[in-house]
């Protein structure tokens, strides 16, 4: 019976949104955005140009340059991705952290900058205040392509595509701005028997909420896990029918939603809501919201509004220039 009730609470605010919905485009012109977050106090959007292999501001629809440089990767099967940058996050208004992308495995480093103020020269991503890697051992692969991160008080949660034998999430300690050891942390494949932990964020009760994204060539492999971020105990594990879960976002009214690259057939990619079984509160569904161009990260803004980035169609096989963010209101 508690197990069930706690089940249930995860979902328990995730009900049926019938607001209506608007969309607009806050900024195009992007190459493969990968990473969206709100800077504190500001409530300025930065985002992961990532395959212009940079961080930038979004300011009157404009990018502006913060961070540039980056290592430049190929990620993806089938279709191949240019990346750079990928998941960031703000530690406070002047401290962002940046998953990398552009690496080979062992070698990627998440980073910990001092952003410089608006309007003032961008820096190079190899000025970073602080940088950790996770190295292959004798027994472990080294890891890369630091997709999603998830703040806490004390932590920074991470999640990695590096060894697929294990799905790690790893685990930076914060102190407030001091960041460190960046170790391994929660071996999601094991935990769940599916890969590649992608989308991640904290629930309002202080959960650990991932996105599994599974074989990219399998449709409807994609879990929902929550996990207690002290110990790292699965508490939930929900199989939603999504393909591909790249990122996942609570809305102030405590609704959870995600979005869906769809690899196998990129035109099922989407904007979802994850609703709770009224009936059986070990059970979820999803309902779409919107289609979307290969969505892959999100997060809602201080004015209320989800903001999710797209890497789009371009000409060709290329997606250089086809990204855009997108501005949900009326969730």
């Amino acid at each position: 019976m508690m197990k069930r009730l706690l089940i249930g609470s995860l979902l328990a605010l995730a009900s049926l949104t019938t607001a209506t919905r608007a969309q607009e485009v806050v900024i195009d012109g992007l190459y493969n955005p990968c990473g969206i977050t709100v800077q504190p106090e500001t409530g300025t959007l930065f985002v992961a140009d990532s395959g212009n292999r940079r961080i930038v501001r979004i300011v009157d629809g404009a990018a502006q340059d913060v961070i540039v440089e980056f290592g430049k990767d190929v990620y993806g099967k089938g279709p191949m991705y240019d990346i750079g940058p990928l998941g960031i996050a703000f530690l406070d208004q002047e401290t962002l952290v940046v998953g990398g992308g552009g690496a080979p495995d062992g070698e990627e480093a998440l980073f910990v900058y001092k952003i410089p103020a608006a309007g003032e020269p961008a820096i190079n991503a190899a000025d970073a205040a602080a940088s950790f890697t996770l190295a292959a051992t004798d027994e472990i692969k080294g890891e890369g392509n630091f997709y999603g991160l998830a703040v806490t008080e004390d932590a920074i949660y991470v999640t990695c595509n590096g060894d697929d034998t294990k799905g790690w999430v790893s685990k930076a300690d914060r102190n407030g701005t001091e960041v460190g050891p960046f170790t391994r942390f929660l071996a999601t494949k094991e935990a769940t028997e599916v890969d590649a932990p992608v989308a991640i964020t904290v629930s309002p009760e202080g959960h650990l909420a991932v996105g599994q994204m599974g074989e990219i060539s399998v449709p409807g492999d994609g879990l929902l896990t929550f996990y207690r971020p002290e110990d790292g105990k699965m508490l939930a594990n929900f199989a939603l029918g999504l393909s591909d879960i790249c990122g996942l976002a609570y809305s102030p009214k405590g609704q959870l939603f995600a979005v869906d690259f769809a690899w196998h057939d990129t035109t099922q990619g989407g904007l979802f809501q994850l609703i709770r079984d009224a009936d059986d509160a070990t059970k979820s569904t999803t309902r779409e919201i919107a289609e979307l161009d290969k969505p892959t990260a999100m997060v809602f803004g201080a004015d209320g509004n989800l903001y999710v980035t797209v890497i789009g169609t371009g000409e060709g096989d290329s997606t250089e220039g086809a990204g855009k963010v997108i501005c949900f209101s009326g969730l």
